[in-house]
């Protein structure tokens, strides 16, 4: 039985179609058929395929492959890098002031 892929929001539909357009372009300014990448990825061309066309359901492990084959494997480490808004989040929690927690009698705990 096939595994269901949840639906995929229309924007990230378009940022996986152009994902696939990209790695389409990269494999063929190398002058590498479908074929020979699915070889030295070890799957099959159907896979690299729907990679291509942008199908959701194919997995990060394919991606990662695939860059790898065309050289392009240190773009990987490019992802989600600065995250600005995940330590702005973290930063405004360092700079929160611990409150002293009270005994049941009024007095301070610490």
């Amino acid at each position: 039985m096939p595994r269901l892929t949840p639906p995929t929001h229309p924007r990230h539909a378009r940022q996986l179609a152009a994902l696939g357009e990209r790695l389409r372009a990269a494999r063929l300014r190398r002058k590498l058929t479908q074929a020979m990448v699915a070889e030295r990825v070890g799957v099959t061309l159907p896979t690299i395929r729907k990679l291509e066309s942008g199908d959701p359901s194919s997995s990060l492990a394919t991606v990662i492959r695939v860059l790898q084959v065309l050289g392009l494997a240190q773009d990987i480490d490019a992802l989600a890098a600065g995250d600005e808004l995940g330590r702005a989040l973290q930063d405004s929690e360092l700079k929160r002031p611990r409150r002293r927690s009270k005994s049941p009698g009024g007095e301070d705990r610490s």
